[in-house]
């Protein structure tokens, strides 16, 4: 079987139907069709059934979809790092990332990129989950990650640096002239919570840390993103957590952030599929230039949020 009869075979199944993905193609409907029949020979059995109006997954071709998607975008990425082996001019780099990362960090950095490579173009993949994002670099859908260190990652993972996971208040709260809060001092107030609030321990984050701290906390409102928890809780809706760079960089000043007392600090890293060069490496060195975090008196957190010992010093937040 071929590179190029995987890269058919996706088409076809993206489109539902031969007739389109020949078009998408620019191929001849009958050579397409040689060229999927030629790759179910190879397989064994057919992979497409044959419909009036389309074509759609056999169980066999159920099974062998996700390892041509991993073929055909290692196939993708193997010559984007060979054409950034000659340097960081040129190509396109796939960054994959969080969400509270992609908002939070990545707009200085993709900026700073720009101005110094404008010929390399740079695509971001956006994750609510890191299991998500660790899920689909794996299957070669970015050329990097950044995010919380992954637990068990085969490949490369590079520390970058830390940020820290703070409260949000509005301008008016009573804690507003403070920098830092325990969270008993919370235990009264309604809380804002993100669908990307990771498991610890089978809870929860804030459940979990909460419960460290002698209650349960009060939800007020489910949000799906990050800053869409911090805008809420600038409107006076309820307490909620957000990594430090989020916070500038959906609200600005708009609002009073507490540390937490002990802080919760995590460690950011790029992991990736294999070592990272040219264009690559470049861009890990200017992400870690953005980020200049200072080494924190604050042990990082472990890479796996669910590690058998978190304490409330560490916040493995996505």
């Amino acid at each position: 079987m071929s590179l190029r009869q995987m890269e058919y075979f996706l088409t076809v199944v993206q489109e539902a139907s031969f007739t389109r993905a020949a078009e998408v193609l620019h191929v001849s409907q009958p050579a397409l069709s040689h060229q999927i029949k030629a790759l179910e020979r190879a397989t064994g059995g057919p992979l497409l059934e044959r419909m009036p109006r389309g074509a759609r997954l056999t169980p066999m071709g159920r099974a062998f979809l996700p390892h041509a998607e991993v073929a055909v975008r290692s196939a993708a990425q193997a010559r984007r790092a060979a054409r950034a082996a000659a340097g960081a001019e040129g190509g396109e780099l796939h960054v994959a990332a969080v969400h509270s990362v992609a908002v939070g960090i990545l707009p200085d950095v993709f900026a700073r990129w720009h101005a110094a490579h404008p010929g390399v173009v740079l695509r971001l993949h956006e994750y609510a989950t890191t299991e998500a994002l660790e899920e689909e670099v794996q299957r070669g859908t970015a050329d990097l990650a950044v995010g919380p260190a992954p637990s068990g990652w085969p490949g490369t993972v590079v520390p970058v640096g830390e940020e820290e996971i703070v409260l949000v208040v509005p301008f008016d709260d009573r804690f507003a002239g403070r920098t830092t809060v325990t969270l008993p001092e919370l235990a009264d107030r309604p809380w804002v919570r993100c669908a990307m609030e990771p498991v610890v321990h089978g809870e929860r984050f804030l459940d979990w840390v909460c419960g460290q701290a002698g209650f349960a906390p009060r939800t007020a409102v489910f949000t799906e993103h990050t800053s869409t928890a911090v805008r809420m809780a600038v409107a006076g809706v309820g307490v909620t957590t957000a990594p430090s760079h989020i916070v500038r960089g959906a609200v600005g000043e708009d609002c009073v952030t507490l540390s937490p007392d002990p802080p919760w600090i995590r460690a950011l890293t790029v992991f990736t599929r294999v070592p990272p060069t040219g264009a690559a490496e470049t861009f890990v060195d200017v992400l870690k230039a953005v980020l200049q975090t200072p080494p924190s008196h604050v042990p990082p957190p472990s890479p796996d949020c669910t590690a058998p010992h978190p304490t409330p010093g560490t916040a493995p937040l996505a």
